[in-house]
């Protein structure tokens, strides 16, 4: 299972390796804050591939799991960057809604 879990950490760099070039250059501002939104979330399982990895190790070492080398507290953290980047995303993204709004009110002589 070991191999599994590496195999799988491996492939989600990969996937995160793909998408930064959209961040960095995205032809348009929305594709830039998507490519992070992926980011953020190939993060999320990162954590999650994390822990499950060092309860394996410490589960293979034969010594009993504490607080800290459980999946559960690389989860804890994980549902929290889950939290941030979806309320960052939200406001951003509100943030551009209100800014093309008062473009637009000022392009209509503010009507």
């Amino acid at each position: 299972m070991h191999d599994v879990h590496l195999l799988a950490l491996i492939a989600v760099l990969i996937g995160v390796l793909v998408v930064l070039p959209r961040a960095i250059r995205g032809p348009t501002l929305l594709d830039r804050i998507l490519a992070v939104n992926v980011i953020g979330t190939k993060t999320i399982v990162l954590l999650a591939l994390i822990g499950f990895l060092r309860v394996e190790h410490t589960i293979a070492e034969g010594a009993a799991a504490d607080d800290y080398s459980r999946a559960g507290f690389f989860l804890d953290i994980a549902l929290a960057y889950a939290l941030i980047n979806f309320i960052a995303t939200i406001a951003v993204l509100r943030y551009i809604e209100i800014r093309a709004g008062r473009a637009k009110a000022r392009e209509g002589g503010g009507a």
